[in-house]
């Protein structure tokens, strides 16, 4: 029996308590040693922060010099094996795996990384990392190691100039008063670069965009970026930029005597006509095309040294649109091409103009088109004839007329205001809020009944109606009542008048403005635009009602 109590650990020899008294000892002292290690992954988190913090609350751990830790499965002490420990951080990862990683992150994200410790500080300093940012976030395709060759590290283009300047990168509306215009700058190689957009000369509509740069910020001869002018003829210049205020810059040319040409205002004024209008002065007969002319170059040759841009979008895609809208250059008489916004509003598709003339300046909603109203053309042979076609599209502007009658008496007097085309110059938030009550009755425009025009129809102009372009397409999918925005100079006594919207295809469509017997033939920008789409409808909605805002 006592030999079965020495061998069960149970019996009360002495040779056995002598053996438990050594054991619960062991015990204790492995106890101690624990909790000594786990103190000392403890202090060091309070200084070092993420990493080591996050390996001493999820178990027993083993610190080490760089502050990380290693814990086994069981958490438990790894004290030693035959294969590698497991990471159980991202600082036990080893660097060229951490480089990958930080080049996955924004940039935004990355001063944050370098908050957690020396190594990823270290690590944050690799080219690689920022060269793959500069490429993804502002899709710069250039071979970014011969710039850092040169001397500017991938680093320093992204802190210094791509992520200060970022706001600045999109559409923007130059406020040069009635004339406005379309600003784009872009990330073009190691420079931003704001490039305007100008219509093609009169009347080749077809014609691509011209562009022509007037600002570029660079870091080629510092490591902090630089502002130049590109307005003039004797190269880039000194340049100042603001960009304080939220979706609005400007910029200042500190040496204006590069603008200046040897043979005064008069060599300058045949440079810029030749330029604008691809003319000289000799080969417009039209005196009233040339008093638009002249007073145009001595307004906008004010702006040559200072100018505010407003940030503008393109319009969002939306399911209900008859097409897809975007910009277009139009024809506009003595005025000559001007850029217009299209955008869907519900049953309502709304032309705005990015550029202007005295008459309707730009950020003006010049036309205005209802898609539940279509007009069903006659024949040819009637098409010709301007009584015909005007009796059809007055017999729609009538019923419109008496339907809002009818609204203005049952509505309140507070919201007779907002009536559909009751006044000439109507704010933007009345027709946006316009387009939003007729989209909740219908959101697909054009017409329901059987009697609906069929897709291709053959197209033609009456007889005394002046057109810029002789040649226009001859087919046309469908044709709605709408109405065009006309003014005196100096934008008084502005009414709409009704006319006929004639959509051609995709990329085109017309305008029959019946009062002045003129048609506008239009055609879409096919420039592509980065940086350019508002995010969402009302995003888009508010920035129209803020461009009438700022030429009414």
């Amino acid at each position: 029996m006592a030999v079965c109590a020495r061998l069960c650990g149970v019996g009360q020899s002495r040779r056995c308590r002598r053996r438990q008294r050594h054991n619960q000892q062991d015990q204790g002292s492995d106890s101690d040693m624990e909790e000594e290690e786990e103190e000392q992954i403890v202090g060091p988190t309070q200084g070092d922060g993420g990493a080591a913090g996050a390996a001493a609350a999820a178990g027993p751990s083993v610190a080490r010099e760089d502050g990380s830790c290693h814990v086994n499965r069981a958490g438990a002490l790894d004290r030693g094996g035959t294969g590698p420990p497991r990471p159980q951080s991202l600082a036990d990862l080893p660097p060229e795996l951490l480089v990958e990683i930080f080049s996955l992150l924004p940039g935004t994200a990355l001063p944050s990384v370098a908050l957690v410790g020396k190594k990823f500080r270290q690590i944050l300093n690799t080219e690689t990392i920022w060269r793959r940012r500069c490429m993804a976030e502002f899709d710069m395709k250039e071979d970014l190691r011969r710039m850092e060759v040169g001397g500017v590290s991938s680093r320093d283009l992204y802190v210094e100039l791509l992520h200060p300047f970022r706001h600045i990168l999109g559409l923007w509306q130059p406020d040069i008063g009635p004339y406005g215009g379309l600003l784009n700058v872009v990330v073009d190689g190691l420079f931003i670069i704001g490039w305007m957009y100008l219509p093609p000369h009169d009347p080749r509509v077809e014609d691509p965009m011209r562009r022509r740069p007037l600002f570029r910020i660079h870091m080629l001869e510092s490591n902090k970026a630089t502002m130049e002018c590109m307005y003039g003829h004797k190269g880039p210049h000194k340049g100042d930029i603001q960009t304080g205020k939220k979706d609005e810059f400007s910029t200042k040319c500190n040496q204006t005597d590069h603008h200046r040409m040897p043979g005064g205002r008069q060599e300058e004024f045949r440079t810029w006509l030749e330029e604008e209008w691809g003319r000289t002065l000799e080969e417009i007969f039209h005196e009233h095309m040339q008093e638009l002319i002249l007073m145009k170059f001595i307004y906008t040759s004010q702006y040559d040294n200072c100018l505010t841009y407003r940030r503008i979008y393109l319009p969002p895609l939306m399911p209900s649109d008859l097409f897809h809208p975007g910009l277009f250059k139009g024809t506009y008489g003595s005025h000559g091409l001007e850029i217009v916004m299209l955008s869907f509003h519900g049953i309502y598709l709304r032309a705005t103009k990015l550029t202007g003339d005295p008459n309707v300046p730009a950020g003006q909603l010049t036309l205005d088109v209802d898609l539940s109203r279509p007009v069903v053309l006659p024949d040819l042979e009637h098409q010709r004839n301007i009584e015909e076609l005007s009796r059809l599209v007055l017999e729609v502007h009538a019923e419109v007329q008496r339907e809002e009658q009818e609204q203005a008496k049952d509505a309140p007097a507070a919201s007779r205001g907002a009536a559909e085309g009751a006044c000439g110059n109507a704010s933007a938030a009345n027709w946006v809020e316009e387009g939003r009550v007729a989209c909740s009755h219908s959101c697909q425009p054009g017409p329901s009944t059987s009697t609906s025009p069929p897709e291709a129809q053959p197209f033609v102009l009456p007889l005394g109606v002046m057109a810029r372009n002789e040649v226009y397409p001859r087919t046309c999918r469908k044709c709605f009542y709408g109405t065009g925005l006309i003014a005196g100079h100096g934008f008084t006594s502005p009414e709409r008048t009704p006319g006929l919207f004639v959509l051609f295809d995709e990329d085109h469509f017309g305008f029959i403005w019946l009062e002045l017997k003129s048609f506008s033939l239009y055609s879409r920008l096919t420039d592509q635009l980065a940086h350019a789409h508002a995010p969402n409808m009302k995003r888009f909605e508010a920035m129209l009602f803020n461009m009438q805002s700022w030429t009414s």
